[in-house]
């Protein structure tokens, strides 16, 4: 007993004591810091909806399908969400407009001679942090109008359908730092000043995404 109370007191103890302290404060620190970005990045996901395309294959005719239903499917969403004026509506304008955008997929592939199939739905999908001009969307899950063609296995595109930033007939009216709700405007147009932050929450956003996938 009067080793333990030596240990106890001797010099080396309490700077160990005192770093490991420091240690787990600094850990509860970063871990608390974390909570606030990523609620602020939640805040992004939750008000951006977004066009998510998938390529039957890496192949250049394929490719080359995606992007002419791409600019069709763009096309068309000028008369169809010019004048939406948030993210529900935009949804709703989508969810009628399902089978259009559909048929508009199947006719581009039928002009190329092929019979792919094409899966058109409104659905969470999950993106990678994604770093443009003026501000950067956080990794995670959105809210996105996702055209799967064919096997669905080559590079894929995707573009913010609300705010418009990729519909020319109501690209300027928002931008996504006036929807991205309060506290996030920061965040999303200092990427380089929150690079770090933004790595950490992705590697976070893909392990919940293993996780989901291996439960289903």
């Amino acid at each position: 007993m009067p080793n333990f109370f030596y240990k106890l007191c001797s010099k080396e103890f309490f700077k160990k004591d005192i770093t490991l302290s420091i240690c787990i404060a600094l850990i509860f620190s970063i871990i608390l810091s974390l909570i606030g970005f990523d609620a602020k990045c939640q805040s992004v996901r939750e008000n951006v909806f977004r066009l998510h395309i998938l390529a039957n294959s890496d192949s250049t005719e394929d490719q080359k399908i995606k992007l002419e239903i791409r600019d069709c499917i763009l096309a068309a969403g000028n008369g169809v969400f010019g004048d939406a004026e948030n993210k529900e509506d935009v949804i709703l304008l989508a969810k009628s407009e399902v089978t259009k955008f559909k048929e508009i997929a199947e006719k581009v592939i039928k002009s190329y001679g092929k019979d792919y199939p094409v899966t058109v739905e409104i659905k969470k999908t999950y993106f990678d942090t994604r770093v443009y001009e003026d501000f950067t969307l956080p990794a995670g899950e959105y809210d996105a109008l996702r055209l799967l063609i064919g096997k669905g296995e080559g590079k894929n595109w995707w573009c913010i359908m609300f705010p418009a930033m990729c519909i020319p007939a109501a690209k300027g009216k928002k931008s996504v730092s006036e929807v991205a709700g309060s506290g996030a405007e920061e965040v999303i147009k200092n990427g380089q000043k929150y690079k770090m932050e933004f790595k950490i929450v992705e590697i976070f956003e893909r392990l919940k995404q293993r996780k989901i996938k291996a439960i289903f």
